[in-house]
């Protein structure tokens, strides 16, 4: 059974060294992966080798080769640090949500009172504004533009309201704006 490969060429610098041991009995907090990570180049700079380090941190041997690695190749912080993470695109652009914003100041659909978020996802699909979104992603556009379309004082409405009815189709005079006579 072969018992693993030490990391070759890993050595610390001394004040790297000291560094490392400062961090792991220091006061200041640290994040799971910048504590394994400590201990990693520790245990590596002991001899230890690549498998039985990824055995005492709890970790994969691939990690810890990439940790040394990192090491290696940019010192002592590149090692400790976070790649930066590409951002996702935005699942909307300006234009559809200003289509989403208006679709909710608008009335609700046939048979509806309110516009929930499930239903705002529907019809924007139906009405060609995107192909197809989740909802999440609705209930964030609304916060970004502090909208609640499930409390109607909340909904931003025209003055002229011109297409709320009565059920029998007349209009409504208390939702008439008050510069006009009956």
């Amino acid at each position: 059974m072969k018992t693993g490969t030490r990391f070759k060429g890993l050595q610390l610098a001394a004040e790297d060294c000291a560094e490392l041991q400062r961090m792991r009995r220091g006061r200041a907090p640290l994040t799971a992966r910048v504590w394994r990570r400590v201990q990693v180049l520790l245990l590596l700079d002991s001899g230890q080798t690549v498998r039985a380090t990824a055995i005492a941190v709890g970790g994969y041997p691939r990690e810890i080769s990439r940790v040394g690695k990192r090491y290696l190749s940019g010192g002592l912080q590149h090692a400790l640090g976070e790649d930066a993470r590409p951002k996702p695109a935005p699942k909307l652009d300006s234009t559809q949500q200003a289509a989403v914003v208006a679709m909710v100041c608008g009335p609700p659909p046939q048979g509806r009172t309110r516009w929930t978020l499930r239903l705002l996802a529907q019809e924007a699909g139906r009405r060609g504004v995107v192909e197809s979104i989740g909802y999440e992603t609705i209930r964030l556009v609304l916060a970004r533009h502090d909208l609640k379309p499930w409390r109607e004082k909340n909904v931003v409405r025209s003055r002229d309201r011109s297409g709320v009815r009565r059920q029998d189709g007349r209009r409504t005079l208390a939702l008439r704006p008050p510069n006009q006579q009956v």
